[in-house]
This record gives structure tokens, sequence and C-alpha cells, in this order.
């Protein structure tokens, strides 16, 4: 008789849960084959988008995670769980998430941001939240720079998207602005000449935009010249030292006196 009991409590138990579970594995097996058709969609949507590879991973990951979830709680469903308290648990639980990482998640929108608006590329030399270097790295939270000094410099993606950035690189060519002061006694056509020839000279000085030499201001010691050359971002500190330096040797080979800087304060004080 107990044996017969178990029998008939295990034929109830098919006959209620048999179809549930079959129609739950169903599910299950059909749903998993939809999301991959649906992923491979994604994937060639952001393909033809060009979109960056990190947020391209990015969505991906996390359309396959909400499906994946989406699916498990129809699964549930199918088997006679209750799913309505489900949800809201984890409602409840995304919701408090959410307050815990508010920050995170602004730093998550604004990498998302970073990476369809694209306002800067990795090796791009960018100017931003007070800090100046080449971007080595976009990830979805932070932003890497690598300084000139060659620190790394990580800043939240969040403070990044909704700041004032100023990128070096997207043109292609830079400005160097340097001045260079001479003596009142130094003819103005000669020392327009020699600084021109030290920037005419220098192979990585570009030729368009063209190089310009003007009296920029006369000061109290000296009549200061504005010397703007135009260089490659690769070059640009090549170009600023190279221009000091060449500067300096070719206008005392000339004769061209370069006032002491302080010649005025020790004339005063004398």
């Amino acid at each position: 008789m107990e044996t017969q009991k178990w029998i008939d409590a295990g034929y109830n138990y098919i006959v209620d849960y048999g179809p549930k579970i079959i129609g739950a594995i169903l599910i299950w097996i059909i749903g998993n084959w939809v999301i991959k058709l649906m992923l491979k969609g994604l994937k060639r949507v952001l393909n033809k988008g060009d979109y960056d590879e990190s947020l391209k991973k990015f969505l991906t990951n996390l359309v396959k995670w909400i499906l994946k979830v989406v699916l498990i709680i129809v699964v549930l469903g199918t088997m006679g769980v209750e799913t309505t308290s489900f949800a809201a648990v984890i409602a409840a639980a995304g919701l408090a998430i959410g307050l815990a990482l508010q920050g995170s998640l602004g730093n998550f929108a604004g990498g998302v941001l970073i990476m369809i608006f694209k306002p800067f590329k990795i090796g791009d030399l960018i100017e931003a939240q007070g800090e100046l270097g080449v971007v080595k790295e976009i990830e979805i939270f932070t932003t890497k720079l690598n300084t000139p000094t060659n620190k790394e410099v990580i800043i939240p993606n969040g403070a990044l998207s909704n700041g004032n950035i100023v990128n070096y690189s997207t043109e292609g060519k830079l400005r160097v602005d340097l001045t260079f002061g001479v003596s009142y006694d130094a003819d103005i056509k000669q020392t327009k000449e020699v600084l021109m020839n030290v920037l005419t000279s220098n192979p990585k000085v570009l030729k368009d935009p063209a190089p310009t030499v003007n009296v920029s201001e006369l000061a109290d010691s000296s009549v200061n010249f504005a010397v703007r050359p135009w260089c490659t971002v690769a070059d640009y500190w090549d170009v600023y030292f190279e221009t000091h330096e060449n500067a300096k040797i070719a206008l005392d080979a000339a004769g061209i006196e370069i006032p002491y800087p302080h010649a005025v304060e020790i004339q005063k004080q004398g």
C-alpha cells in the first residue's frame, strides 16, 4: 500500500507539473535561441555604427543579461512560481543599488555619452578637468590620461562629459606661441629675418600654415617679438624647445642683444 501511495503521488505530480516543466524547458531553449539571434542583430547594428569597442561589449552584455532575467522570470511563471513578488524584489533591489551607486551611474552615463559622441579617442592629446595628457584608455566609468611627465591620470567620466574638453589632436596641427625680447638698439627688420630663418630651417615647423614673426610689445627693457610656428601635435615640444635654443644661438651670431630680464629692476635699485 505504501508503495502504491508513492506511485500514485508521483503520477499525480507528473500529471500536474510535467507539462509545466516541459513547457518551461521548451521556453528556455527557444528563449535562448531568440536571445542569440537578437544579440547577433545588435552586434551587426553596432558594427555598422562604428561605435567604440568598449561600448559594443558593454551594451551587448547589458542587453544579454536583461533578456536572460526576463527569460528566467517567464520560465518560473510557466512552472507556476509566483513572479509578481519576485519582480518586486528585483525592482526594489535595483532601486537600492541605484541610490547607493548614484555617482557610479553618473560616470557610467558619462562613459556612454563619450563613446557615442566621441569628443576624443585613444591617442588624442586633450585637456580636461585641469589635466593635460594623451588618452590612454576609455573605460565605461573612467578615462585614463598619460601626462607629459608620464603620470597616469584617471578622470571619472561623469565629470569629464559634463566639463570643458580641449582636444589638441582634432585638427592635427598646433600653433606654438613664443615671445622673444631684443634690445631697443636692435634692427627690427634684421631681427625678424633672423627669427624667421630659425623657423623655416626647422623641418618640424610646417609650411602651411606659414610661421609668423611680428612685433608684439614695446616693453620696458625690450622690443618683444611674437614668434608663431605651426607643427604637428607629436612635434609640439620639440619645436618649442628647439626654437628657444636655435633663436638664442642665431640672435647671438647676428650680434642682436637679448636684454637681461632683470636689467630694469637692477637699474631701478641702483
